[in-house]
């Protein structure tokens, strides 16, 4: 496997190393097979949306979890009572699914929905107020507060 010196970027940044530690994690886990297939869409500014295709599933079956900056969606199909179908074809997975996407930070999940064999899951970037930025007031020929 190919790494990447981020070396460079340290002498330049501040703070980053949390950054270069995900792009680490993410280019070390092990490729998905795909199932299932989802979009991930910006709305917004500071919205997002992840669209999933889980034909099949009904919404007891699908499980959506935010833990810190993670978000887990997995699906576990409900066992097959009627084991006498015989399939000529079967195009449409039925199969268990983990799905994890990290999350940047303040990004929260404000809602899923299920509909037509998608699940819909609404993201928001939500700032703090003591995160935004403000203007700092300069004043000419001021003494400095002197602190105790």
């Amino acid at each position: 496997m190919r790494t990447f010196d981020y070396s460079p970027f340290y002498r330049a940044t501040v703070g980053f190393d949390r950054v270069f530690n995900l792009l680490d994690s993410v280019a070390g886990q092990p490729s998905s097979n795909g199932y299932p297939p989802y979009n991930i869409e910006k709305s917004g500014d500071n919205d997002y949306r992840i669209v999933m295709a889980v034909a099949g599933f009904a919404e007891a079956e699908l499980n959506v979890t935010q833990k810190e900056n993670e978000l887990l969606v997995a699906g576990q199909t409900a066992a097959d009572t009627q084991d006498d179908k015989q399939y000529l074809y079967r195009g449409i997975a039925g199969r268990n699914f983990e799905r994890r996407f990290q999350l940047a930070d303040h990004v929260k999940v404000v809602g899923a929905k299920l509909a037509n064999g998608l699940l819909t899951i609404e993201l928001q970037r939500e700032i703090p107020e003591e995160k935004k930025a403000r203007a700092i007031p300069v004043v000419a020929n001021a003494q400095p507060a002197l602190t105790h």
